[in-house]
């Protein structure tokens, strides 16, 4: 699998780092680069790649508001000289941040867990034993099994991935987005705080739901769904 990716950058240097690194990496094409960051938005409006190295600190527009302005977001891995901003990438679900002056090998790293979410997305293993979904969690890209979820809780912003033997991960996302990563068949939603794997249910009574570790309430527009799943 060979990732496209476009760089944009008000510093030459900085592309022209970009550039040399990405020649040492056959998998990663890097097809244009731009100072200009609106330039660069017309072009990715047009021609869509799979991800975006992206400068947060331009004087036209910040990286960040960039990133939130764009209608169809390729995975981004930001670049900047500040550490301060690193909560924002958070919030957008970036891939990666690279403080410069960058280093080959967080370079190259950074490169690599975009290449395995972007394997996971459009190729989930089939194996249910063996399936998991990436999330960001403490500003890193963490591998979660699917076995291993007992349910997801939302916290407003924010959904807590409760594994049963080890402690929840917490990652900036909500449940609606959750799901489109999940089995269908596997997962459901019961109540707008909870989603739950169907194989951890223990027993059903009087609209709760009985997890091996958890007894969990079930939304009264989601109780008939959950019936016929069962």
């Amino acid at each position: 699998m060979i990732l496209k990716c476009v760089a944009i950058d008000d510093e030459p240097l900085a592309l022209q780092l970009i550039e040399t690194y990405a020649k040492r990496i056959p998998s990663l094409a890097l097809v244009e680069t731009f100072e200009d960051a609106l330039t660069g938005v017309e072009y990715l409006n047009k021609h869509p790649v799979d991800l975006l190295f992206l400068d947060i600190n331009m004087p036209d527009i910040s990286g960040i508001d960039l990133a939130w302005a764009m209608k169809r977001k390729p995975m981004i891995i930001f670049t900047t000289a500040y550490r301060q901003f690193a909560y924002e990438g958070f919030q957008l679900e970036a891939i990666d941040y690279l403080l410069k002056p960058i280093a080959f090998d967080h370079f190259s790293n950074a490169f690599q867990k975009a290449l395995s979410y972007k394997k996971m997305k459009d190729h989930p293993l089939p194996d249910q034993d063996e399936a998991f979904i990436y999330v960001h969690s403490e500003y890193r890209l963490l591998k979660v099994m699917l076995r291993d979820i007992e349910y997801i809780e939302s916290m407003e912003d924010y959904i807590k991935i409760h594994t049963g033997t080890e402690k929840p991960v917490l990652t900036l996302m909500t449940l609606k987005k959750v799901l489109e990563l999940l089995p269908e068949k596997q997962f459901m939603r019961i109540h707008r705080s909870y989603v739950i794997r169907l194989a951890e249910i223990k027993s059903i009574h009087q609209k709760k739901v009985q997890l091996k570790n958890v007894l969990l309430p079930v939304g009264d527009s989601y109780s008939e769904q959950l019936k016929l799943l069962i």
